[in-house]
């Protein structure tokens, strides 16, 4: 009995610490919409980071999917820069604004000084300002461009990505935003609720852009644009994804991940993560739902599945289009 106990101990211990990978593979760790952490369950925010610094060594790239804090205040950017700072000087990592974080609060706990100083670091739209900026890194045996991108990138913003993409022809690319997706599987696009409405009829280099937009304007016009990530819709368990097929032929792999205030199937201080592995040996991507604080999985088909790379299931119509 004792030798049984002792086993499930060890087994327990084991599923809290990421194993090596080989050099076919890439790991990304998600981090969703943080915001309640920062209010109310800093403890849980201070858990995420502090696993993923002491699991750096077989991570990659960590994405934060904005709504870092819940109400701009101070004491929440300041558990935010603590919890975001174990894992300074260990892995790269990116921050996008939420909804909830557009104060000049983002640029004053995150400084462009600081972060256009780290290795990877590629520039921004606005010199200094970490609204909008670009990171390469290498892993799997390929290149890599991150863009992390405002809530509802304006115009001028795509304009900029698209001509920063174009300069990394050998670069897969992912975009990680606050808003894309919705949890019916489809891109956010008017109807939806959490976004403004009619933002179609809007024109110029300042007008904001919802999934679709974004979709049409960007996302589909990279032959190398492999994934987007995105938080903020927290309707019907806050998970959704969606694979699309380019204007070249290549396909998209689209997700939403939102466990703030506890959506259905996890509670407000749960602090679950997503963590993406990439294996281009066996063309799969393996998505799984982990809480650090829980030492806990979620096995629910919306949160841990497989995705085969090049597969030709649920295909959606490319469609181009210039922005406006």
């Amino acid at each position: 009995m004792k030798k049984l106990i002792l086993f499930c101990l060890l087994l327990g211990s084991l599923s809290a610490n990421l194993t090596g990978r080989s050099d076919n593979t890439v790991r990304l760790v998600l981090m969703p919409d943080t915001q309640t952490y920062a209010r109310a369950f800093p403890h849980v925010f201070y858990s995420q980071t502090e696993w993923i610094s002491k699991n750096a060594d077989n991570i990659d790239f960590v994405l934060h999917q904005g709504d870092i804090t819940d109400g701009n205040s101070s004491k929440e950017w300041k558990v935010a820069r603590k919890a975001m700072s174990q894992l300074d000087e260990k892995i790269p990592y990116s921050i996008v604004l939420g909804n909830h974080d557009k104060s000049p609060d983002f640029n004053k706990f995150f400084p462009y000084k600081k972060y256009s100083k780290k290795p990877g670091f590629g520039g921004a739209f606005e010199e200094g300002k970490m609204d909008n900026i670009w990171q390469t890194f290498n892993a799997g045996g390929h290149k890599w461009l991150v863009f992390s991108l405002e809530f509802l990138p304006q115009s001028k913003v795509l304009k900029w990505a698209n001509e920063v993409a174009k300069q990394h022809p050998n670069h897969k690319i992912i975009v990680n935003t606050h808003a894309y997706m919705f949890s019916d599987n489809t891109r956010l696009k008017t109807g939806h609720p959490g976004i403004p409405k009619n933002l179609e009829k809007q024109t110029g280099d300042k007008a904001r852009n919802n999934g679709e937009m974004m979709w049409k304007k960007f996302v589909s016009l990279h032959q190398d644009m492999m994934f987007v990530f995105s938080g903020h819709i927290i309707y019907n368990g806050g998970a959704g994804r969606l694979t699309s097929r380019g204007i070249h032929g290549n396909e998209v792999y689209q997700m939403l991940a939102n466990y703030q205030s506890g959506t259905k199937g996890s509670k407000p201080d749960d602090g679950w993560l997503r963590i993406i592995d990439i294996d281009f040996t066996k063309k799969e991507i393996d998505v799984k739902t982990y809480s650090p604080r829980l030492d806990k999985y979620r096995t629910e088909k919306t949160q841990q599945f497989k995705l085969k790379i090049n597969n030709t299931e649920k295909k959606t119509e490319a469609t181009s289009g210039a922005v406006s």
